[in-house]
């Protein structure tokens, strides 16, 4: 797009960033939204490594470390319910930023505790910070980068979740020994504090959330000229899919989420990644337990449980690119059934072979694959006036589906079903979570939301 061109012309800034080649904004905004996520990684991960090293500490038995542990999880949800709204109010960085301090501040106070409940109390908090944190991450992510790679970017971005539950792990690893249990948390609120500085002034505020809101067209052309700087955009009058929408200017973005046009939407959103973080988690968190109860060896166990987290990387990358050229709500819903079927093959083949092997490789795949994919899709079915809400109240929804899956494991243990019994059980779920997303893509379809491919829609006013 030439600047004589573009000089008096009225810009849709989505347009304009589709336009763009991924530069070196692109490249520092998605280190710095690679690291946020990171830290909600070693942050998810630094209960489970300090758990044994605590309970040696403070002698305490184990069953007690389960609101300890739970407490993190829990914190997230309510924050994102109740945090993150606000950024489709005061902005995406204001949020960002200051999630990212508050539990900075609150792991660094965490190392102060010397009781169970204190320690609970705090973790809990420190949730909060996180919950708000990670849905404003994916929105200004997905914001910025254009249409035809977003859905790739913003999935290797959440490679950053693994990479800081690997980081946390090796770092444990070292330090523990040395320094204690403490030193841990103390690093996992340390680092963000370090991060939330260079946030201040690195890290750009979304330009549809301030072109919506009415925000300076200076202040526009200054970021956008971060993108692209040798364009010429003085004089020029900015748009997006919300600019102009009165009715939307007047509503809430939790009304809006939770309005007669959303509401179907919503609830498929919330149905569909609730059954998937179900059948996640109590894959993560029960898999190792289910081999060695059906006669594997410790070191099998543990081998063939960590294949579905090396798939699961590769899942989210494919998912990714697949999403940039085919209808992106069908590769999810594929990765869904795919799901279904992998697991109820599992089902029907316990021996430790070469077939079981890659079978649990390709369940990482497509799952990890499909849950990684979800917050860009839900971005991009919602509009910029309620995108962070709605992206948000997902993820909070979905760690409801999380904690079923930790404790349904444990149930369904308990009540002694066999390891076949409960993989052909998960492909249920599956399959929910692909027959929301179809219904989420017609009733989308009727509302004239895009979400057939990872472009946010643009108001056809325009």
């Amino acid at each position: 797009m030439s600047a004589g061109r573009i000089g008096a012309r009225t810009i849709d800034v989505q347009t304009f960033i589709d336009e763009q080649r991924f530069s070196f904004f692109h490249c520092v905004l998605f280190l710095l939204c690679f690291l946020i996520v990171g830290l909600d990684g070693f942050d998810t991960g630094a209960m489970g490594f300090i758990a044994p090293t605590l309970v040696d500490d403070w002698k305490v038995p184990r069953e007690s470390l389960g609101p300890v542990l739970s407490a993190t999880l829990v914190g997230v949800g309510i924050g994102a319910l109740l945090v993150s709204p606000l950024a489709d109010r005061v902005g995406r960085k204001a949020v960002l930023v200051s999630s990212v301090f508050f539990f900075g501040v609150l792991s660094c106070a965490s190392v102060l505790a010397h009781s169970m409940e204190s320690l609970t109390a705090l973790r809990f908090l420190t949730g909060l910070g996180l919950g708000a944190a990670v849905p404003n991450t994916v929105t200004l992510m997905s914001e910025y980068v254009p249409a035809r790679i977003r859905g790739f970017v913003v999935n290797a971005m959440f490679m950053g979740f693994a990479a800081g539950i690997a980081a946390g792990g090796m770092l444990s690893a070292w330090i523990i020994p040395v320094f204690g249990w403490r030193s841990v948390l103390l690093v996992g609120g340390v680092t963000p504090l370090l991060l939330g500085c260079v946030l201040l002034f690195a890290l750009p505020e979304s330009v549809k959330f301030m072109v919506s809101t009415g925000r300076s067209r200076e202040l526009v052309a200054q970021i956008l000229r971060r993108l692209a700087p040798r364009v010429e955009l003085a004089d020029c009058v900015f748009i997006c899919e919300a600019r102009g929408a009165a009715e939307t200017k007047r509503t809430s973005p939790v009304a809006q989420v939770l309005s007669k046009d959303y509401l179907l939407g919503t609830t498929m959103l919330w149905l569909s990644y609730f059954m998937c973080l179900t059948v996640f988690y109590l894959l993560t968190n029960w898999l190792p337990t289910l081999f060695k109860a059906s006669g594997f060896s410790l070191h099998e166990s543990a081998m063939t449980s960590s294949l579905f987290h090396v798939g699961g990387c590769a899942g989210i990358l494919l998912a990714g690119w697949l999403m940039d050229r085919f209808s992106a709500i069908r590769v999810v819903a594929f990765f869904y059934v795919l799901t279904a079927l992998i697991v109820f093959l599992i089902g029907c083949n316990v021996a430790h072979d070469t077939m079981l092997t890659a079978l649990i490789v390709v369940t990482g795949t497509a799952l990890s694959g499909a849950a990684a994919s979800m917050a860009p899709l839900a971005a991009q079915y919602y509009p910029t006036t309620s995108r962070v809400t709605g992206v948000a109240w997902m993820l909070a929804v979905g760690r409801i589906g999380a904690v079923v899956g930790a404790f349904g494991g444990a149930i369904l243990m308990a009540l002694s079903w066999a390891f076949s019994s409960i993989f052909s059980l998960l492909a249920i779920p599956a399959l929910i979570a692909a027959f929301a997303l179809m219904v989420l893509g017609r009733q989308a379809r009727g509302i004239g939301r895009d979400v057939d491919s990872t472009a946010p829609a643009t108001a056809s006013s325009h």
